[in-house]
């Protein structure tokens, strides 16, 4: 599989997550939907590759005391600059972010899994 190919499969399992955590999460509001939800699976995507590693690795002590239930909440912190930095996404709370956070996760690991997308 090409990268060009991988990252457009990549921004659209982020795109189709945020969709299905919109739909399901009331704290997360998106404007205009479609141009803003492919603007934030960019900007996730983007955090994700760059930002998220960083934080993983200054929190490896605390990952591993929680066994990892901190992922979640860096996953949801990630959310929450992707919801700061993008127009038009707006999430109410610590809770909706963690709510986002599994969802998010959830349907990027079905969609990944199903085109065959590693990371």
């Amino acid at each position: 599989m090409s990268a060009i190919t991988r990252l457009g499969l990549l921004l659209a399992a982020n795109v189709i997550a945020l969709w299905v955590a919109e739909k399901l999460v009331s704290g997360l509001k998106i404007d205009h939907i479609w141009p803003t939800l492919i603007i934030a699976g960019a900007v996730l995507g983007l955090l994700d590759f760059f930002v998220k590693p960083i934080i993983k690795l200054l929190a490896l002590p605390f990952v591993i005391l929680t066994l990892g239930l901190l992922l979640i909440v860096i996953n949801a912190a990630i959310l929450g600059l992707m919801a700061w930095l993008v127009p038009g996404v707006s999430l109410s709370g610590f809770l909706a972010a963690l709510e986002c956070a599994i969802i998010v996760s959830i349907v990027s690991w079905v969609v990944t899994t199903l085109f065959g997308v590693r990371d």
